[in-house]
């Protein structure tokens, strides 16, 4: 399985940073309950490693769990080791592309610029997630698909249940949502079945 077609059967990416280690495992599960199987756990929240891990034993196969800001050759391997079955990247790192294209890792490389875009096209990278999605003008992305036609992309950084749809009409594949998808006020009480009905909002919005 390759990213692309990872992206094309989960078009939402639900993004897990800074949650407290004792609620992984139930913030995970209204996720999927609400009927989301993708997720990035960010390598810079205090517990990601121990996060990947736990929610790898927990989902198994049935989840695609990968790691977030995966900034060097280290973080990259270590998150490897917890059991990401792929990587992301805030921009592009030519250490972490060489490095994940030689073992072939999985990965979301982070782009904005068309200079991001030849980067990760030249380590084989044809689909990216653009970040931040949210500070582009309407029309950015057309204008960067212009002359790199082969490339898909993924937007993060914005998502709401208000303009979730807008993404998918602009020609994304797919969007990723941090602490948009589930209040923090549901993560506070521990109301996981209220978490998941606000997930299943955000599934019902697309329109593909």
């Amino acid at each position: 399985m390759d990213m692309y077609s990872v992206v094309k059967e989960n078009p939402i990416l639900a993004i897990l940073r800074n949650i407290p280690l004792e609620y992984t495992v139930d913030y995970a599960q209204a996720i999927v309950d609400g009927g989301v199987s993708f997720f990035e756990v960010a390598l810079n929240s205090e517990h990601g490693l121990k996060q990947i891990a736990i929610l790898r034993d927990h989902f198994g196969e049935k989840c695609m769990i990968g790691a977030g800001t995966a900034i060097s050759v280290d973080l990259a391997k270590a998150a490897i080791d917890a059991g990401a079955q792929f990587l992301l990247t805030p921009g592009t790192p030519i250490d972490v592309l060489q490095y994940c294209a030689k073992k072939d890792i999985m990965l979301l490389p982070g782009v904005f610029t068309p200079g991001d875009v030849a980067t990760s096209l030249e380590f084989g990278y044809k689909t990216m997630k653009l970040f931040p999605a949210g500070c582009t003008p309407k029309g950015y992305l057309k204008a960067l698909k212009g002359p790199y036609d082969e490339a898909n992309y993924i937007a993060i950084g914005g998502v709401t249940i208000d303009n979730i749809n807008d993404y998918f009409k602009e020609g994304y594949m797919g969007v990723g949502i941090a602490s948009n998808l589930i209040p923090p006020s549901v993560l506070k009480d521990e109301n996981w079945g209220l978490g998941a009905s606000y997930v299943r909002k955000y599934v019902s919005r697309i329109k593909r």
